[in-house]
Order: structure tokens, then sequence, then C-alpha cells
């Protein structure tokens, strides 16, 4: 048998090793972006920091100190420069897959903070191994902009385990919805109508604010949100705003609020405040071919009939009169059961007649018999339709 050179036997002594194998090594060196392994071969083993961590810039010298004891796989036994280039991360992730193919099996919970965000979703890891949560998934309402979760610790099930193909879906949409939905239910078991109830405002529209009652969302449509009239729900609330509101009425699922309490109907003293006879000052708050209604008071209008805007005939109230204006009158009539007043400048112009004498020309009975309160509905009921419609949409 031929003589072995030390250099032989010292290559005989030492293990062969593979790509892919795993190795158990010790640690000789560690710099900010690099870890060197004695691992029992002819070669040490290089882990660099792409290698350890998806964790960018991360300090190795902060996870591991010389001396350490540590398992990595091979990717490369000669490296080109005649080192043993290993990967940390990547035999975690193995050890990852395993963790979240038994999620998936068993529907677990899993819970993990967001290191990135895609520009289609979040991106969580989970023991090294990477999960995609896709925007649609990650709240139970469309969201725009994801920045806020990021470092945010989240809770979400795998719906689509494939490794092979890295495609290791995650989704938090449906554990939100199953909360929400034991939620809605405890909620509808405690409100009924009448009931006030806190809330906070969710989103704000042209025709109303949406309003999360802790379960469940609820209507203020534009015509429940005051007495009097508000021309845009969005100069007047704002999303996270805190409300007290009245259950008006519940329907299946759907839950119509209002801010109009009964103690604050301004009707409940109008008999006292505008009795026949006394003169009043308002605001013009909308026009019609028959007259104008006058705001006295924010949820009281009065209308002042074309006939009794002035001596002389006038064809349209839109020829002396406009939205705004302000208009000094006498109450001629008033019908509280009806909720309906109305207004004559002429008479302001003529001395009061005894009862006896006072008779109301075929003009006058035109105007008392106008419906005012069906006429002032007659937007809130149009804003209705367009809110039921756009419910439907959503």
């Amino acid at each position: 048998m031929s003589e072995q050179t030390f250099e032989q036997m010292l290559e005989a002594s030492l293990k062969t090793i593979h790509n892919g194998e795993v190795v158990e090594g010790t640690v000789i060196d560690v710099k900010p972006d690099e870890i060197i392994l004695n691992i029992g071969y002819k070669s040490d083993g290089i882990i660099t920091r792409n290698e350890y961590s998806n964790t960018p810039n991360l300090d190795l010298t902060s996870c591991v100190n010389v001396g350490d004891t540590m398992e990595a796989k091979v990717l490369k036994v000669n490296d080109g420069d005649g080192q043993v280039l290993l990967t940390y991360k990547r035999l975690a992730a193995d050890k990852g897959n395993k963790r979240l193919e038994e999620a998936f099996n068993n529907e677990e919970v899993l819970k993990a903070t967001v290191a990135q965000i895609l520009e289609g979703g979040l991106s969580v890891v989970v023991e090294e191994s990477r999960v995609f949560i896709p925007a649609s998934l990650v709240s139970d309402s469309y969201e725009k902009d994801l920045s806020k979760y990021l470092g945010q610790e989240i809770e979400f099930v795998i719906t689509e385990f494939n490794p092979r193909r890295r495609r290791i879906i995650g989704d938090r949409k449906r554990l939100l919805m199953a909360e929400r939905m034991k939620k809605q239910k405890e909620l509808f078991e405690k409100i009924h109508p009448g009931d006030v109830v806190d809330g906070v405002v969710k989103n704000v529209t042209d025709f109303g604010v949406f309003v999360d009652l802790g379960g469940a969302d609820g209507l203020l449509h534009i015509s429940e949100i005051s007495w009097g009239r508000v021309e845009n729900p969005k100069k007047v609330f704002k999303p996270g705003q805190e409300l007290k509101v009245l259950i008006k009425d519940i329907s299946e699922t759907k839950i119509a609020l209002s801010l109009k309490f009964a103690e604050s109907n301004p009707w409940n003293d109008a008999e006292n405040k505008y009795s026949i006879g006394t003169v009043v000052t308002g605001k013009v708050a909308r026009m019609t071919d028959f007259g104008a209604f006058v705001e006295l008071e924010p949820g009281i209008d009065a209308l002042l009939h074309v006939s009794q805007i002035s001596k002389e005939h006038i064809e349209k109230p839109s020829d002396v009169l406009k939205v705004g204006d302000e208009v000094t009158a006498r109450i001629v009539d008033f019908k509280p059961e009806d909720k309906k007043i109305s207004l004559s400048v002429k008479a302001m112009l003529e001395p009061e007649k005894s009862e006896e004498e006072e008779v109301k020309t075929e003009d006058d009975a035109e105007y008392a018999s106008v419906d005012i309160e069906a006429e002032i509905e007659k937007t809130g009921a149009e804003a209705e339709t367009e809110s039921d419609n756009s419910e439907s949409e959503e």
C-alpha cells in the first residue's frame, strides 16, 4: 500500500458534503453581514446576511456569537472562493413550511408581524416562511392604503398551501367577517326601535352617514340628521366621530338611525310661538312656482304663497325673492295637527280685519290647501330612494 501524504490523510479524515445537505457547525467568526462556520470540512462554511434572514439590513453580530452551534443547509460546496455557501433561512423556511402545512390542514389561526407592504397585499413571515395576504383578504372593507399595517401583528388563516409554486396564501378577512357576524348577532338580540345607542361614524356620503354600532352599521339618512336642513353631511360629520343615535327602524339586517329626538322637536312649543297674528322673520329656504318656504327656525318652515307676497300681482315668487332673502310677515294660518303655517306679507300692508269681516279669497284658499309637510318631505323622499339604491350596490 502506497504511503499517503499528510494532506491526503487530512483530507480523508474530513467528511464529504453535498448540495442540499444539512450540516452542523460552530461559529468561528461573525461580521455584520456574514457568519463563518467550522463544519468539519476542508473548507469553512459561510452564511451571508441574505441567507440568514429575510429581515433587511439585519446586523448579524446581534444574532449569533462566536462559539455558538447552529445548523445550516449547503447551497454550494464551492462558492468559487474555496468556501462552502450555506443558508440558514432556507432550512428555517423548510421547518416553517411544515408548520404552515399543519396550520393549513387544521385551519389554525396564526399570528405574525407584517414584514412588507407589497403592491397587491401584505407579506408576513412565519418561521422564515413567507405568507402572502392579498389586499382583498386583508380587511372586511375596502382599504386603499395598506401602509398602516407595516410592523403590525395580525391574525390570519392559511387558505392555500403550495410551497412548490411558492404560493402560501393567508386570509385575514375571514376572521374579521366571522367576528363581525358574531357581534352582529349579539347586537340584533339587544337593540329595538326607539333605543338610543352609541356609535362611531364609519363613512360619510352625500345622502347620509353610516354609523358603526359595534357589530353592524346603521344608516343616518340626511333627512334624519336634524330637524332643520342639512345641505351636505360631509360638512357636519367625519369618520371616527362618536355619536349618540336613535334607532328609528330595523328591517332584517338594515338599521335606520335618527338624530331627531322627540324632546328636541321644534313643533313641541310651536303653537305658543307662532299663533295667528304673530309677526315673524325668517329666511327663504326654498322656492316653488306657487310660493316660497320660509324657515322660521331649524325644522319649522312656513309657506308664503305667491298671492300673499305683495299687494301687486306677482307671476312667480322668484320675480321678487331668492333663497337666503330675509322676510318679515304675519302668520295668517296655523294648523298644529298638520304642522302647517301660512304667512302673508300683504297682511302687513293692510289694516287688520275683524273676524266677522275676514273672508278668504280664492287665492287664499289655494295657498291654505297646499300640503306644506309633503312639499318639505319631497326632497327627503327622493334622497331616501337614492340611498336605497346606493346600499343595494354595496
